[in-house]
Protein backbone atom coordinates (compact mmCIF):
# COMPACT_ATOMS: atom_id res chain seq x y z
CA UNK A 1 0.00 0.00 0.00
CA UNK A 2 3.22 2.11 1.18
CA UNK A 3 4.70 1.90 -2.40
CA UNK A 4 1.04 2.36 -4.35
CA UNK A 5 1.05 5.59 -2.49
CA UNK A 6 4.43 6.49 -3.21
CA UNK A 7 3.99 5.72 -6.58
CA UNK A 8 1.30 8.22 -6.95
CA UNK A 9 3.08 10.81 -5.55
CA UNK A 10 5.98 10.39 -7.91
CA UNK A 11 3.80 10.45 -11.03
CA UNK A 12 2.03 13.55 -9.59
CA UNK A 13 4.70 15.52 -9.24
CA UNK A 14 7.34 14.63 -11.88
CA UNK A 15 4.41 15.15 -14.88
CA UNK A 16 3.79 18.06 -17.22
CA UNK A 17 0.05 17.66 -16.31
CA UNK A 18 -0.96 16.20 -12.53
CA UNK A 19 -3.24 13.95 -13.14
CA UNK A 20 -7.07 14.84 -11.89
CA UNK A 21 -8.50 13.77 -8.36
CA UNK A 22 -10.20 10.73 -8.51
CA UNK A 23 -13.90 10.08 -6.84
CA UNK A 24 -13.95 9.07 -3.39
CA UNK A 25 -10.44 11.14 -2.47
CA UNK A 26 -9.75 13.61 -0.50
CA UNK A 27 -9.91 16.97 -1.66
CA UNK A 28 -5.96 17.82 -2.45
CA UNK A 29 -5.13 14.61 -3.87
CA UNK A 30 -5.24 15.97 -7.32
CA UNK A 31 -3.94 19.12 -8.42
CA UNK A 32 -3.43 20.51 -5.14
CA UNK A 33 -1.48 17.54 -4.06
CA UNK A 34 0.43 18.17 -7.21
CA UNK A 35 0.99 21.94 -6.24
CA UNK A 36 2.18 21.26 -3.14
CA UNK A 37 4.78 18.41 -4.08
CA UNK A 38 6.14 20.92 -7.40
CA UNK A 39 6.16 23.72 -4.17
CA UNK A 40 8.46 21.61 -2.12
CA UNK A 41 10.81 20.47 -5.17
CA UNK A 42 11.48 24.19 -5.95
CA UNK A 43 12.00 24.70 -2.09
CA UNK A 44 14.79 21.97 -1.97
CA UNK A 45 16.17 22.79 -4.53
CA UNK A 46 16.65 26.32 -3.48
CA UNK A 47 18.28 25.08 -0.45
CA UNK A 48 15.46 25.85 1.76
CA UNK A 49 15.96 23.60 4.85
CA UNK A 50 12.12 22.72 5.61
CA UNK A 51 11.25 20.58 9.15
CA UNK A 52 9.75 17.27 8.25
CA UNK A 53 7.36 17.91 10.47
CA UNK A 54 5.91 20.86 8.40
CA UNK A 55 5.52 18.30 5.60
CA UNK A 56 3.19 15.94 7.14
CA UNK A 57 0.17 18.81 7.84
CA UNK A 58 -1.84 19.09 10.94
CA UNK A 59 -2.68 15.87 12.90
CA UNK A 60 -5.17 15.22 15.11
CA UNK A 61 -5.04 12.98 18.91
CA UNK A 62 -6.99 10.83 19.62
CA UNK A 63 -7.79 9.75 23.46
CA UNK A 64 -6.94 6.23 24.10
CA UNK A 65 -10.73 5.69 25.72
CA UNK A 66 -12.62 7.16 23.27
CA UNK A 67 -13.62 3.85 21.36
CA UNK A 68 -14.57 2.03 24.52
CA UNK A 69 -16.50 5.41 25.71
CA UNK A 70 -18.04 5.96 22.25
CA UNK A 71 -18.55 2.47 20.61
CA UNK A 72 -22.14 2.06 20.88
CA UNK A 73 -22.58 5.48 19.77
CA UNK A 74 -20.46 4.73 16.88
CA UNK A 75 -22.57 1.43 15.78
CA UNK A 76 -25.84 3.10 16.40
CA UNK A 77 -24.06 6.10 13.99
CA UNK A 78 -23.53 3.55 11.35
CA UNK A 79 -26.84 2.18 11.47
CA UNK A 80 -29.19 5.35 11.54
CA UNK A 81 -28.24 5.99 8.02
CA UNK A 82 -28.13 9.91 8.34
CA UNK A 83 -25.77 11.67 6.68
CA UNK A 84 -24.78 13.82 9.64
CA UNK A 85 -24.03 10.67 11.97
CA UNK A 86 -22.56 8.57 9.36
CA UNK A 87 -20.25 11.62 8.36
CA UNK A 88 -18.83 11.33 12.15
CA UNK A 89 -19.06 7.93 12.60
CA UNK A 90 -16.45 7.49 9.63
CA UNK A 91 -14.37 9.93 10.74
CA UNK A 92 -13.70 8.75 14.07
CA UNK A 93 -13.20 5.28 12.70
CA UNK A 94 -10.81 6.06 10.41
CA UNK A 95 -9.14 8.00 12.91
CA UNK A 96 -8.96 4.77 14.93
CA UNK A 97 -8.24 2.41 12.99
CA UNK A 98 -5.39 4.25 11.21
CA UNK A 99 -1.57 3.02 12.04
CA UNK A 100 1.32 4.09 11.35
CA UNK A 101 3.69 1.51 10.30
CA UNK A 102 6.26 1.90 13.65
CA UNK A 103 3.70 2.71 15.54
CA UNK A 104 2.97 0.66 18.84
CA UNK A 105 -0.50 0.96 20.29
CA UNK A 106 -0.49 -1.27 23.37
CA UNK A 107 -3.94 0.07 24.24
CA UNK A 108 -5.55 0.10 21.35
CA UNK A 109 -9.26 -1.51 21.08
CA UNK A 110 -10.01 -4.33 18.53
CA UNK A 111 -12.92 -2.40 16.82
CA UNK A 112 -13.48 -5.46 14.46
CA UNK A 113 -14.65 -7.25 17.80
CA UNK A 114 -16.92 -4.49 19.34
CA UNK A 115 -20.51 -5.82 18.76
CA UNK A 116 -21.73 -5.10 15.46
CA UNK A 117 -19.39 -2.81 14.13
CA UNK A 118 -18.09 -4.86 11.38
CA UNK A 119 -21.88 -5.44 10.49
CA UNK A 120 -22.72 -1.60 10.71
CA UNK A 121 -19.76 -1.15 7.97
CA UNK A 122 -20.86 -3.36 5.59
CA UNK A 123 -24.24 -1.60 6.02
CA UNK A 124 -22.71 1.20 5.00
CA UNK A 125 -20.97 -0.76 1.64
CA UNK A 126 -24.28 -2.62 1.12
CA UNK A 127 -26.31 0.76 0.70
CA UNK A 128 -24.40 2.22 -1.90
CA UNK A 129 -23.80 -1.43 -3.89
CA UNK A 130 -27.81 -1.33 -3.77
CA UNK A 131 -27.78 1.72 -5.76
CA UNK A 132 -25.02 0.97 -8.17
CA UNK A 133 -26.66 -2.87 -8.89
CA UNK A 134 -28.22 -2.98 -12.50
CA UNK A 135 -31.96 -2.06 -12.82
CA UNK A 136 -32.47 -5.36 -14.20
CA UNK A 137 -31.76 -6.90 -10.34
CA UNK A 138 -34.53 -7.32 -7.61
CA UNK A 139 -33.12 -5.87 -4.54
CA UNK A 140 -34.16 -7.43 -1.53
CA UNK A 141 -35.42 -5.75 1.87
CA UNK A 142 -33.08 -4.65 4.50
CA UNK A 143 -34.53 -4.23 7.84
CA UNK A 144 -32.96 -0.89 9.17
CA UNK A 145 -32.52 -0.24 13.20
CA UNK A 146 -32.23 3.49 13.09
CA UNK A 147 -33.82 6.10 10.93
CA UNK A 148 -36.54 4.27 9.03
CA UNK A 149 -39.07 6.52 9.42
CA UNK A 150 -36.75 9.41 8.50
CA UNK A 151 -37.80 11.20 5.13
CA UNK A 152 -34.56 13.17 4.72
CA UNK A 153 -31.52 11.11 5.58
CA UNK A 154 -29.03 14.29 4.42
CA UNK A 155 -28.00 13.09 1.40
CA UNK A 156 -28.25 14.88 -2.00
CA UNK A 157 -31.46 16.92 -2.53
CA UNK A 158 -34.13 15.08 -0.45
CA UNK A 159 -35.02 18.20 1.81
CA UNK A 160 -35.65 20.14 -1.64
CA UNK A 161 -37.52 17.46 -3.30
CA UNK A 162 -39.30 16.72 -0.10
CA UNK A 163 -40.63 20.80 -0.03
CA UNK A 164 -41.05 21.28 -3.79
CA UNK A 165 -44.53 21.93 -4.53
CA UNK A 166 -45.56 18.93 -2.64
CA UNK A 167 -47.78 18.85 0.37
CA UNK A 168 -48.96 15.34 0.25
CA UNK A 169 -45.54 14.08 1.68
CA UNK A 170 -45.33 14.11 5.51
CA UNK A 171 -42.19 15.84 6.75
CA UNK A 172 -39.83 14.84 9.71
CA UNK A 173 -42.75 14.72 12.70
CA UNK A 174 -43.34 12.73 16.10
CA UNK A 175 -43.51 9.11 16.55
CA UNK A 176 -47.18 8.82 16.43
CA UNK A 177 -47.92 10.84 12.93
CA UNK A 178 -44.62 9.00 11.60
CA UNK A 179 -46.63 5.23 12.26
CA UNK A 180 -50.46 6.85 10.74
CA UNK A 181 -47.82 8.12 7.75
CA UNK A 182 -46.37 4.60 7.48
CA UNK A 183 -49.82 2.74 7.36
CA UNK A 184 -51.17 5.14 5.31
CA UNK A 185 -48.28 3.74 2.91
CA UNK A 186 -49.15 0.47 3.24
CA UNK A 187 -52.67 1.11 2.71
CA UNK A 188 -53.05 3.37 0.01
CA UNK A 189 -51.37 3.10 -3.63
CA UNK A 190 -48.06 5.27 -4.44
CA UNK A 191 -48.67 8.80 -5.15
CA UNK A 192 -46.89 10.10 -8.50
CA UNK A 193 -44.87 12.26 -6.41
CA UNK A 194 -43.63 9.13 -4.34
CA UNK A 195 -41.37 8.73 -7.44
CA UNK A 196 -39.41 11.43 -6.03
CA UNK A 197 -38.23 8.99 -3.19
CA UNK A 198 -37.72 5.84 -5.21
CA UNK A 199 -34.09 4.44 -6.37
CA UNK A 200 -35.14 3.37 -9.69
CA UNK A 201 -37.82 6.45 -9.78
CA UNK A 202 -38.58 8.05 -13.11
CA UNK A 203 -37.80 11.40 -11.90
CA UNK A 204 -34.85 10.53 -9.78
CA UNK A 205 -32.18 13.03 -10.94
CA UNK A 206 -30.02 13.19 -7.74
CA UNK A 207 -26.55 12.12 -8.97
CA UNK A 208 -25.10 14.06 -5.54
CA UNK A 209 -26.79 11.97 -3.25
CA UNK A 210 -25.23 9.45 -5.06
CA UNK A 211 -22.47 10.46 -5.23
CA UNK A 212 -22.55 11.04 -1.36
CA UNK A 213 -23.30 7.44 -0.84
CA UNK A 214 -20.44 6.32 -3.17
CA UNK A 215 -18.04 8.15 -0.59
CA UNK A 216 -19.26 7.00 2.21
CA UNK A 217 -18.77 3.00 1.17
CA UNK A 218 -15.54 4.02 0.19
CA UNK A 219 -14.79 5.27 3.79
CA UNK A 220 -16.07 2.42 4.86
CA UNK A 221 -14.47 0.36 2.89
CA UNK A 222 -11.23 1.78 3.65
CA UNK A 223 -11.60 1.87 7.63
CA UNK A 224 -12.55 -2.29 6.85
CA UNK A 225 -8.76 -2.71 5.28
CA UNK A 226 -6.85 -0.61 7.53
CA UNK A 227 -8.91 -3.32 10.32
CA UNK A 228 -7.27 -6.07 7.98
CA UNK A 229 -3.83 -5.21 9.20
CA UNK A 230 -4.19 -5.57 12.95
CA UNK A 231 -3.49 -9.12 13.97
CA UNK A 232 -6.02 -9.12 16.78
CA UNK A 233 -8.97 -8.19 14.41
CA UNK A 234 -7.71 -10.80 11.49
CA UNK A 235 -9.80 -14.27 13.25
CA UNK A 236 -12.97 -11.94 13.56
CA UNK A 237 -12.99 -10.48 10.11
CA UNK A 238 -12.00 -13.82 8.42
CA UNK A 239 -14.55 -15.86 10.03
CA UNK A 240 -17.11 -13.14 9.50
CA UNK A 241 -18.90 -14.18 5.70
CA UNK A 242 -20.35 -10.75 5.52
CA UNK A 243 -17.14 -9.03 5.29
CA UNK A 244 -16.20 -11.64 2.78
CA UNK A 245 -18.76 -12.17 0.18
CA UNK A 246 -19.47 -8.27 0.50
CA UNK A 247 -15.35 -7.57 -0.54
CA UNK A 248 -15.63 -10.71 -3.32
CA UNK A 249 -18.82 -9.09 -4.92
CA UNK A 250 -16.83 -5.50 -4.82
CA UNK A 251 -14.46 -7.29 -6.81
CA UNK A 252 -16.88 -8.75 -9.05
CA UNK A 253 -17.61 -5.81 -10.56
CA UNK A 254 -14.14 -4.09 -10.19
CA UNK A 255 -15.13 -2.97 -14.33
CA UNK A 256 -17.96 -0.37 -12.87
CA UNK A 257 -16.91 0.00 -9.48
CA UNK A 258 -15.19 2.88 -7.43
CA UNK A 259 -11.51 2.28 -8.08
CA UNK A 260 -10.31 2.92 -4.60
CA UNK A 261 -13.31 0.80 -3.31
CA UNK A 262 -12.13 -2.49 -5.40
CA UNK A 263 -8.29 -1.81 -4.03
CA UNK A 264 -9.52 -1.45 -0.75
CA UNK A 265 -11.73 -5.09 -0.93
CA UNK A 266 -8.87 -6.74 -2.80
CA UNK A 267 -5.96 -5.65 -0.04
CA UNK A 268 -8.77 -6.32 2.84
CA UNK A 269 -8.72 -10.30 1.04
CA UNK A 270 -4.99 -10.40 0.42
CA UNK A 271 -4.23 -9.32 4.36
CA UNK A 272 -6.39 -12.30 5.66
CA UNK A 273 -5.42 -14.56 2.93
CA UNK A 274 -3.48 -16.95 4.94
CA UNK A 275 -6.24 -17.02 7.44
CA UNK A 276 -8.93 -17.66 4.46
CA UNK A 277 -11.26 -20.67 3.88
CA UNK A 278 -13.49 -20.82 1.12
CA UNK A 279 -15.56 -23.70 2.32
CA UNK A 280 -16.63 -20.73 4.60
CA UNK A 281 -19.10 -19.82 1.33
CA UNK A 282 -20.75 -23.31 1.70
CA UNK A 283 -21.37 -23.50 5.42
CA UNK A 284 -24.50 -23.10 7.70
CA UNK A 285 -23.20 -19.40 8.36
CA UNK A 286 -26.24 -17.33 7.55
CA UNK A 287 -25.55 -15.94 4.08
CA UNK A 288 -26.33 -12.14 2.54
CA UNK A 289 -25.15 -11.86 -1.32
CA UNK A 290 -24.98 -15.83 -2.03
CA UNK A 291 -21.69 -16.17 -2.62
CA UNK A 292 -20.26 -19.48 -3.72
CA UNK A 293 -16.79 -20.99 -3.90
CA UNK A 294 -16.67 -20.91 -7.47
CA UNK A 295 -17.77 -17.23 -8.02
CA UNK A 296 -14.96 -15.66 -5.30
CA UNK A 297 -12.30 -17.62 -7.73
CA UNK A 298 -13.54 -16.31 -10.95
CA UNK A 299 -13.69 -12.72 -8.98
CA UNK A 300 -9.93 -13.23 -7.88
CA UNK A 301 -9.24 -14.83 -11.67
CA UNK A 302 -11.02 -11.10 -12.79
CA UNK A 303 -8.63 -9.24 -11.13
CA UNK A 304 -5.73 -11.54 -12.03
CA UNK A 305 -6.49 -10.55 -16.00
CA UNK A 306 -6.69 -6.95 -14.70
CA UNK A 307 -3.93 -4.22 -17.09
CA UNK A 308 -4.15 -2.46 -13.42
CA UNK A 309 -0.31 -3.31 -12.04
CA UNK A 310 -1.26 -3.19 -8.73
CA UNK A 311 -4.48 -5.33 -8.97
CA UNK A 312 -2.89 -8.32 -10.74
CA UNK A 313 0.54 -8.07 -8.71
CA UNK A 314 -2.43 -8.30 -5.01
CA UNK A 315 -4.58 -10.81 -6.90
CA UNK A 316 -1.11 -13.37 -7.67
CA UNK A 317 -0.04 -12.84 -4.37
CA UNK A 318 -3.33 -14.15 -3.17
CA UNK A 319 -3.87 -17.00 -4.75
CA UNK A 320 -0.18 -17.95 -3.67
CA UNK A 321 -1.59 -16.94 -0.17
CA UNK A 322 -5.02 -19.76 -0.62
CA UNK A 323 -3.11 -22.19 -1.68
CA UNK A 324 -1.36 -22.99 0.78
CA UNK A 325 -4.70 -23.91 2.71
CA UNK A 326 -4.85 -27.74 1.41
CA UNK A 327 -8.86 -27.39 1.60
CA UNK A 328 -8.67 -24.42 -1.13
CA UNK A 329 -7.16 -26.87 -3.30
CA UNK A 330 -10.30 -28.16 -4.95
CA UNK A 331 -11.67 -25.03 -5.43
CA UNK A 332 -8.30 -23.24 -7.31
CA UNK A 333 -6.91 -26.32 -9.00
CA UNK A 334 -9.59 -26.21 -11.96
CA UNK A 335 -8.53 -23.06 -12.83
CA UNK A 336 -5.14 -23.45 -12.97
CA UNK A 337 -4.07 -23.66 -16.77
CA UNK A 338 -5.48 -20.05 -16.85
CA UNK A 339 -3.42 -19.06 -13.51
CA UNK A 340 -0.03 -20.46 -14.95
CA UNK A 341 -0.61 -18.90 -18.51
CA UNK A 342 -1.48 -15.50 -16.95
CA UNK A 343 1.59 -15.81 -13.60
CA UNK A 344 3.74 -16.77 -17.08
CA UNK A 345 2.26 -13.11 -18.67
CA UNK A 346 3.45 -11.52 -15.84
CA UNK A 347 6.71 -12.27 -15.01
CA UNK A 348 7.47 -10.97 -18.27
CA UNK A 349 6.38 -7.38 -17.21
CA UNK A 350 9.26 -5.36 -16.52
CA UNK A 351 8.50 -4.20 -12.58
CA UNK A 352 10.05 -6.32 -10.54
CA UNK A 353 6.66 -6.46 -7.93
CA UNK A 354 5.21 -7.84 -10.66
CA UNK A 355 7.43 -10.60 -11.41
CA UNK A 356 8.00 -11.22 -7.48
CA UNK A 357 3.97 -12.02 -6.92
CA UNK A 358 4.30 -14.47 -9.50
CA UNK A 359 6.80 -16.11 -9.01
CA UNK A 360 5.65 -16.53 -4.97
CA UNK A 361 2.52 -17.78 -6.34
CA UNK A 362 4.06 -20.13 -8.91
CA UNK A 363 6.45 -21.26 -6.11
CA UNK A 364 3.56 -22.37 -3.87
CA UNK A 365 1.61 -23.58 -6.96
CA UNK A 366 4.60 -25.77 -7.61
CA UNK A 367 4.62 -27.16 -4.45
CA UNK A 368 1.14 -29.01 -4.48
CA UNK A 369 0.93 -32.01 -6.86
CA UNK A 370 2.47 -33.39 -9.95
CA UNK A 371 0.00 -32.44 -12.03
CA UNK A 372 0.51 -28.55 -11.06
CA UNK A 373 4.47 -29.50 -12.16
CA UNK A 374 3.67 -31.30 -15.17
CA UNK A 375 1.08 -28.29 -16.45
CA UNK A 376 3.61 -25.85 -15.69
CA UNK A 377 6.19 -26.95 -17.25
CA UNK A 378 4.72 -27.40 -20.32
CA UNK A 379 2.95 -24.04 -20.71
CA UNK A 380 5.08 -22.32 -22.94
CA UNK A 381 7.73 -19.49 -21.77
CA UNK A 382 7.49 -20.77 -18.65
CA UNK A 383 10.95 -22.11 -18.29
CA UNK A 384 12.19 -19.52 -20.46
CA UNK A 385 11.39 -16.25 -18.20
CA UNK A 386 12.20 -18.37 -15.05
CA UNK A 387 15.76 -18.61 -16.30
CA UNK A 388 15.60 -14.26 -16.95
CA UNK A 389 14.27 -13.56 -13.71
CA UNK A 390 17.52 -15.13 -12.25
CA UNK A 391 19.66 -13.95 -15.19
CA UNK A 392 18.73 -10.53 -14.76
CA UNK A 393 19.14 -10.47 -11.75
CA UNK A 394 15.53 -9.99 -9.81
CA UNK A 395 16.74 -6.63 -7.25
CA UNK A 396 15.07 -8.84 -4.46
CA UNK A 397 17.63 -12.27 -4.24
CA UNK A 398 14.47 -14.71 -2.10
CA UNK A 399 12.49 -14.06 -5.78
CA UNK A 400 15.28 -16.03 -7.60
CA UNK A 401 15.97 -18.40 -5.19
CA UNK A 402 12.29 -19.56 -5.77
CA UNK A 403 12.80 -19.72 -9.47
CA UNK A 404 15.64 -21.48 -9.02
CA UNK A 405 13.37 -23.71 -6.92
CA UNK A 406 10.86 -23.90 -9.04
CA UNK A 407 12.89 -25.15 -12.20
CA UNK A 408 14.19 -27.78 -9.28
CA UNK A 409 10.42 -28.69 -8.06
CA UNK A 410 10.31 -29.25 -12.24
CA UNK A 411 12.71 -31.42 -13.23
CA UNK A 412 12.21 -34.02 -10.70
CA UNK A 413 8.98 -35.32 -13.07
CA UNK A 414 10.04 -37.91 -15.40
CA UNK A 415 7.95 -36.33 -17.96
CA UNK A 416 8.91 -32.45 -17.71
CA UNK A 417 12.98 -33.78 -18.80
CA UNK A 418 12.50 -33.57 -22.65
CA UNK A 419 11.22 -30.14 -22.31
CA UNK A 420 13.58 -29.24 -19.56
CA UNK A 421 16.36 -30.62 -22.08
CA UNK A 422 15.96 -27.77 -24.47
CA UNK A 423 17.33 -25.75 -21.70
CA UNK A 424 20.27 -27.63 -20.68
CA UNK A 425 23.06 -25.11 -22.02
CA UNK A 426 21.27 -22.22 -20.48
CA UNK A 427 21.14 -24.39 -16.79
CA UNK A 428 25.20 -25.23 -17.67
CA UNK A 429 26.14 -21.59 -18.39
CA UNK A 430 23.87 -20.50 -15.01
CA UNK A 431 25.85 -23.14 -13.50
CA UNK A 432 29.53 -21.68 -14.46
CA UNK A 433 28.36 -17.79 -14.37
CA UNK A 434 26.86 -17.59 -10.88
CA UNK A 435 28.04 -19.29 -7.95
CA UNK A 436 25.01 -18.27 -6.05
CA UNK A 437 22.64 -20.85 -7.71
CA UNK A 438 25.09 -23.35 -8.58
CA UNK A 439 24.14 -25.48 -6.25
CA UNK A 440 20.60 -25.46 -7.53
CA UNK A 441 21.60 -26.10 -11.79
CA UNK A 442 23.74 -28.89 -10.39
CA UNK A 443 20.66 -30.69 -9.01
CA UNK A 444 18.74 -29.81 -12.14
CA UNK A 445 21.40 -30.77 -14.62
CA UNK A 446 22.40 -33.77 -12.64
CA UNK A 447 18.61 -34.91 -12.51
CA UNK A 448 18.34 -34.14 -16.26
CA UNK A 449 21.20 -36.59 -17.05
CA UNK A 450 21.58 -39.18 -14.37
CA UNK A 451 18.32 -40.85 -15.08
CA UNK A 452 17.16 -40.46 -18.56
CA UNK A 453 13.90 -41.71 -19.56
CA UNK A 454 14.23 -42.16 -23.33
CA UNK A 455 16.69 -42.63 -25.71
CA UNK A 456 16.65 -39.18 -26.37
CA UNK A 457 17.43 -37.92 -23.35
CA UNK A 458 20.29 -40.43 -22.98
CA UNK A 459 22.22 -39.44 -26.55
CA UNK A 460 21.35 -35.70 -25.46
CA UNK A 461 22.83 -35.37 -21.62
CA UNK A 462 26.39 -34.76 -20.95
CA UNK A 463 25.87 -34.02 -17.25
CA UNK A 464 25.86 -36.52 -14.36
CA UNK A 465 27.36 -39.40 -16.32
Amino acid sequence: MQKREQSKLGGAAGGSAPPPAKRGRPVGSGTNAAAAAAATAAAAAAGDVIAPSSLLGPSLQVHSAFAEQNNKRIVLALQSGLKSELTWALNSLTLLSFKEKDEVRRDATPLAKIPGLLDALLQVIDDWRDIALPRVLTKTPRVRLLGANSAVTGFGNEYETLNYGDSSHPSVASGSSNKEVSAQKITAKPRPSGWWFEEDGLFNLDEEGRIEKQQCAVAASNIIRNFSFMAENEIAMGQNRHCLETMFQCLEDYVTEDEELVTNALETIMNLGPLLDLRIFSSSKPSYIKMTEKRAVQAIMGMLGSAVRGWHCAAAELLGRLILNPDNEPFLLPFAPQMYRRLVDIMSFPAGDAQAAAVGALYNLAEVNMDCRLKLASERWAVDRLLKVIKTPHPVPEVCRKAALILENLVLEPQNKPQLLAFENAFAEMLFSDTRYADSFARILHELTSRPSNKVASARGIWGM
